[in-house]
């Protein structure tokens, strides 16, 4: 069985034109196995968000390779990518991205319900996952009437809650205090480790490399080295 998750060759990626061109990836080669937490690390502006955020599909690569379980988004309409992505992606945006007109719990909801689940069902499960992070007690709460940590936990979970084979996550601790990121990891690490899924995780919090199978150290839109959590340097 093929147990490659995430297959990186040669991706480039430039914002603007001319003069103010940024070259944001500059050949980027990485491969993510099934069964393990990728991390990604490194200076900002080195190129991390945009490199998860074209293989969760977000955004377009311009040159180069990547296939996700198999799957090239650029080689299928935009419709057969907006199915992949609803039923294989996971995506824990930095800024959270909550819906604000909808509770903690139809927020969480939102991708089963796009996959078809009936409305009953979807909020079920949704309550299911939001106690698993804590949140039980605001399943129906508005965006506005959580913390930042509190929006943070319910992003984890929305991203969690349909068992996408691949959950990409931008800074998920950013907005946690230590046991409760640690708890967030924990769950992470359970829900994907050990079976055909795969998570990547961009951040800055040295408190969670523990986690890593494997991290990978970004500069200047180049991946410069990849190594096992435990040999890893962030300097």
């Amino acid at each position: 069985m093929n147990n490659i998750a995430v297959q990186c060759k040669g991706v480039t990626k430039s914002y603007g034109v001319g003069e103010t061109q940024v070259r944001a990836l500059r050949g980027v080669d990485l491969e993510i196995k099934t069964g393990e937490m990728m991390m990604l690390v490194g200076p900002s502006g080195s190129g991390k968000t945009t490199l998860i955020s074209i293989i969760a599909g977000v955004l377009e690569r311009d040159e180069g390779e990547c296939l996700v379980f198999g799957h090239d988004y650029k080689h299928v309409s935009h419709w057969e990518k907006a199915r992949f992505r609803g039923q294989n992606i996971g995506f824990v945006f930095q800024l959270f991205n909550l819906i604000p007109t909808l509770s903690a719990a139809e927020n969480v909801a939102a991708p089963l319900l796009i996959n078809g689940l009936k409305r009953s069902e979807a909020l079920e499960r949704a309550r299911e996952i939001l106690n698993r992070v804590g949140m039980g007690d605001r399943t129906y709460s508005l965006p506005r009437e959580l913390s930042g940590g509190q929006q943070q936990r319910v992003a984890i979970a929305r991203a969690m809650v349909h068992s996408p084979k691949l959950i990409v996550c931008d800074e998920p601790t950013s907005a946690l205090d230590h046991e409760t990121g640690h708890k967030v990891m924990e769950l992470l690490h359970e829900v994907v480790v050990g079976v055909e899924r795969a998570l990547v995780v961009v951040t800055h919090d040295s408190r969670i490399f523990e986690f890593a199978n494997r991290i990978a150290k970004m500069d200047d839109g180049h991946i410069i080295s990849v190594s096992d959590s435990r040999d890893f340097r962030l300097n």
